[in-house]
This record gives C-alpha cells, sequence and structure tokens, in this order.
C-alpha cells in the first residue's frame, strides 16, 4: 500500500498564528475563546467565540485583504507555512493539488456586502464578491498560490470538511494522481447570521464564561462554541518524501467516508460506528491499536454521547480527547484541527487535555484525558461528523 506521510503542518487558530503556538497552547490546556463585541455579535444572543487575532489578517498585503474572504486569507496564512514547513518541495505542478473543505465559505463576505448593499447601495458592493463567497475559494487561491494543476478539491460537507479534504488528499495520491497535496480546512463564520442560527437550533453554549463555556463528555455541557480559523498539512507520497530527504511527523494511513442517510440533523452513532471500523480496516488496524482518540465532540448533549455510543460499538477502548474545549468548533477546519492535534500528540507521546470536563457524563464510559498526560502511543484515530449526516474518520500513525 501507498504509504501518505506528513511533512508539514500550518495553522491560524483561535489559539494563535503557528502550528507551533497552537500546539503549546493545546498541551498547557490553555483557552483560545472570547467574549466578543458589537460589531461582530450586533444583536446576536451569544457574546463569545473562538476569534482570530486581527493583527494576523492585518498583517497580509493590502491586495489579499481586499480580494480575499476571511477564510481565505486563513488559508493562505496556515498554508504558506505549512508549504515552507515541508520545505517548498520541487514537485511537478501537474502532480500537486489542493484539497481544501469548508462549511461556510465566504458567509463573512456575504453578510457584510449585503449590509453595504442595503444601506449604501449597490455600486459599494465589492466587484470580487463573488470570488470572495464561493467555497471553492480557499482551495483554488491555494491552488493559485502554489501553482498546483493536480486539481482544486473544495469539500462542503458540514463540519466534516477539513477531514474529507485530507482523505481526498489521502486517495489522490494513493490513485496515481498527485505526489504532493496541500490539504485541511478552514471556515470563517462566526457573524451574527450564524450565530443567531445556531442559536435558535439550541446548539450553542449559553454559558456566559469563555474559557469555560466548551466542556465535551461533561455532565452539565450544554452546547458548542463557534469558532474560526484554519490547518493546513502537506501530504506527500512516503517515496517521494524520502527520496528529497524530508523530514516525516507521521501518517495517514486510514481513511472512511460515509453518509448516514437518513437525517439532516440527528447523528446515527451505529453509521459512525461503522466508519471507524472502515478507518480501521483500511488502515490494517484494530480497535486494540488505538492507543489515542482525538473526539468530534462538540459538547453538544446528544453528539457527544452518539459519538461515545460509537466508539464502545466499534471496539475502541483508548483514551479520548477533544481539543475543541479550548479552541471551540471551527466547523469545516475542526477535522484538520484534529488530525494536526492527534499527529503532533504521537510525535510527542503526550495527550492534550479535554479541558473544562470537571465530571464526565456518567452515561459516556470512556477514559476522558482531562489533565495533560505522558503515553506510549503509536496509533490515534480522528472523527469528523457534520451535519447531513456526513461521517469522516481517519487513523494516523506516528511512524
Amino acid at each position: 500500500m501507498t504509504r501518505v506521510a506528513v511533512t508539514g503542518f500550518g495553522a491560524l487558530t483561535p489559539l494563535g498564528l503557528g502550528a507551533e503556538p497552537t500546539w503549546s497552547a493545546l498541551r498547557a490546556g490553555r483557552s483560545g475563546i472570547r467574549q466578543i463585541g458589537a460589531e461582530i455579535a450586533d444583536n446576536a444572543p451569544v457574546r463569545i467565540a473562538g476569534m482570530v487575532d486581527p493583527a494576523y489578517v492585518e498583517a497580509l498585503p493590502v491586495r489579499e485583504r481586499r480580494r480575499l474572504d476571511r477564510a481565505e486569507q486563513f488559508t493562505l496564512l496556515a498554508g504558506r507555512e505549512a508549504w515552507a514547513m515541508a520545505g517548498r518541495p520541487a514537485v511537478d505542478p501537474d502532480r500537486l493539488a489542493t484539497a481544501i473543505g469548508t462549511a461556510y465559505g465566504g458567509i463573512g463576505s456575504i453578510v457584510a456586502n449585503e449590509h453595504i448593499r442595503v444601506t449604501k447601495g449597490a455600486r459599494q458592493v465589492s466587484p470580487h464578491l463573488v470570488t470572495m463567497l464561493l467555497p471553492n475559494g480557499p482551495a483554488a487561491w491555494l491552488s493559485i498560490e502554489l501553482g498546483a494543476r493536480a486539481g482544486a478539491h473544495a469539500p462542503t460537507t458540514a463540519c466534516a470538511a477539513g477531514a474529507e479534504a485530507l482523505a481526498t488528499g489521502v486517495n489522490l495520491i494513493r490513485s496515481g494522481t498527485a505526489d504532493v497535496v496541500v490539504a485541511g480546512g478552514a471556515d470563517a463564520g462566526v457573524t451574527p447570521l450564524s450565530l443567531t442560527g445556531f442559536a435558535q437550533m439550541r446548539a450553542l453554549s449559553t454559558n456566559p464564561d469563555p474559557a469555560s463555556a466548551s466542556r465535551p463528555f461533561d455532565q452539565d455541557r450544554d452546547g458548542f462554541v463557534l469558532a474560526e480559523g484554519a490547518v493546513v498539512l502537506v501530504l506527500e507520497r512516503e517515496d517521494h518524501a524520502r527520496a528529497r530527504g524530508a523530514a516525516v511527523h507521521g501518517y495517514i494511513d486510514g481513511t472512511a467516508v460515509t453518509s448516514d442517510g437518513r437525517d439532516i440533523v440527528n447523528a446515527d452513532p451505529a453509521n459512525q460506528a461503522r466508519t471507524i471500523t472502515r478507518a480501521l480496516r483500511d488502515a490494517e488496524a484494530e480497535p486494540a491499536d488505538v492507543g489515542l482518540v482525538h473526539a468530534h465532540a462538540t459538547s453538544t448533549p446528544a453528539g457527544d454521547r452518539n459519538e461515545s455510543d460509537a466508539l464502545t460499538a466499534a471496539g475502541i477502548a483508548a483514551p479520548v480527547t477533544a481539543t475543541k474545549s479550548m479552541t471551540g468548533h471551527m466547523l469545516g477546519a475542526a477535522g484538520a484541527a484534529g488530525t494536526f492535534a492527534a499527529l503532533q500528540a504521537l510525535r510527542h507521546q503526550v495527550i492534550p487535555p479535554t479541558v473544562n470536563t470537571e465530571t464526565v457524563d456518567p452515561e459516556i464510559p470512556h477514559d476522558i484525558v482531562t489533565t495533560v498526560r505522558g503515553a506510549d502511543m503509536g496509533v490515534a484515530l480522528v472523527n469528523s461528523f457534520g451535519f447531513g449526516g456526513h461521517n469522516v474518520a481517519l487513523v494516523v500513525r506516528s511512524r
């Protein structure tokens, strides 16, 4: 089997700009969730979110700030870091692809420009709006940045999009279509409209304290915290990476992408378990091989319990962590962020904590890691699920 190596990471999250600052914050159990002001929340019923420091975007050239949506800007910042970490591999452009998943695409640009149209008139709407709002934008702009011609793939499978982009990258390399794929997820969906929509669903936490609001698996969890960011990985055919002397930081050895086909919102634990089992089979791994689970775990009462049931059904008894407790839910970036966290945990043999989980829900029988923990592990499972019944599971190894 062709192995797919990870040779670069890039991250822009509520925890900071860069893979290392993000990992250091996760390892330290530091939250990036903050109060947000009226200029962002407007009259939305929730006033907390995981926001990227605006200084990082403001440092971009004026041309990129004007032409690109925030999700596209995030993607370029994370993608540039990942590409540099990978050593800017010399690769035939026809063998280089991008795959960036997003849930919301350019919702921020849509909301802002509709406000401009209504209050200032149509002629004040940005001439770049169409390319800012399309959900293929992050993948397309990154492909333009790198000169990639083997496809700019853009999964839009809600909160599973970033993980599906990584699965897409793995399959492009395994099929012989590409030697290198720069893949991940990005979203910048913290707007008054999205905050209100999720609040109307009763999906968001109403806890006014930012630091303690996201509490996966806790018996008092009451919903997720909306967040934004981008995480990008450089995926590379192992022999291609070895031939150029690149450092390999881990492998994605197993992928599975399935759909429930039964409900737009309510997840099916049986299908989640089926997805996990398929990913393990693809990686030629057994449930007992798994030393860590990075859970999707958004902190919703039903969602966390469903995922726990799926892990049990799949025979997984490994320690579980959920870093959304610190970042919030970055939607389309979440699966890529979870994969990054799992790979770093394997590299450093350290499990980052699930913060705020003080009393584990008695209906969840798993070992939830609530303080940073050293561990001897070589295999991790990463789960990612999205509205619409989208299920993705990835199996990663350190060597």
